[in-house]
Parts: C-alpha cells; structure tokens; sequence
C-alpha cells in the first residue's frame, strides 16, 4: 500500500519560493509516476508538474502556467518526491497534493488526476501580493 505525505506548504511572497515535499512510503518498484496537483478556492483541480521513471529513466511534465519557475525532482535514497516553486505569484496560492501510480504514465496520461491511484492529504501554499 502507498502512503503520500505532503509538507512544506506555507505563506510567503510574491516572487518568493517555497519546497514542498512528498514522501512516498510503498512506492519503491523500478517504474512508477509522482505528480502534482493544485486546487484553488472556487476553482477545479488543476496538474501541475510530474516525475515517472522507468529503470534509470526519468521524464518530466509540467503545465505551461509553472514551467520555468518549478522544478520537479526524486531522491531516490529518500523515496521522496520534491516540488521546487520559485517565482512564485498570487495566482499560485492553492492546496497543492502530490499523486501516485505504481506505472509509468504516458504524458498525456500524467496530467489527468483520474489516473492516479494514491493521493496525499495535500499542504496549503498561500503568496501574498
């Protein structure tokens, strides 16, 4: 069974940055797919960044709103999935929840949480203007 724990959340500026971080206890086969998601007050779901990895391949996605500015990474050692947010605005303020499947997800397959099978409890970000 996978556990997702998210930290890291918290409130800080515009133009500051934050980590968050999801430790993924039972997510320790050879493949396998971390994502981000993000949800706003009034607002939909929305994909943020995600990692899969096949063997010693990794690829990487990320939604054109955040691309540049957020960096996703794995330790390994760790089994841990990092969220690097620089730059951050206003409009980044939201509940952000990392998501797991025990498979490398095709890209387009990445971007839709419906194909994530683990979620953790999620870590609020708030930036002030």
């Amino acid at each position: 069974q996978v556990q997702l724990v998210e930290s890291g959340g918290g409130l800080v500026q515009a133009g500051g940055s934050l980590r968050l971080s999801c430790a993924a206890s039972g997510l320790t086969g050879s493949t396998g797919t971390v994502g981000w998601f993000r949800q706003g007050t009034g607002k939909e779901r929305e994909f943020v960044a995600a990692i899969a990895w096949s063997g010693g391949n990794k690829h990487y996605s990320y939604d054109d709103a955040v691309k540049g500015r957020f960096t996703i990474s794995r330790d390994n050692a760790k089994n841990t999935v990092y969220l690097q947010m620089n730059s951050l605005k206003p409009e980044d303020t939201a509940v952000y929840s990392c998501a797991a499947h025990n498979s490398r997800l095709i890209v387009s397959r990445q971007w839709v949480g419906e194909n994530y099978d683990y979620w953790g409890q999620g870590t609020q970000v708030t930036v002030s203007s």
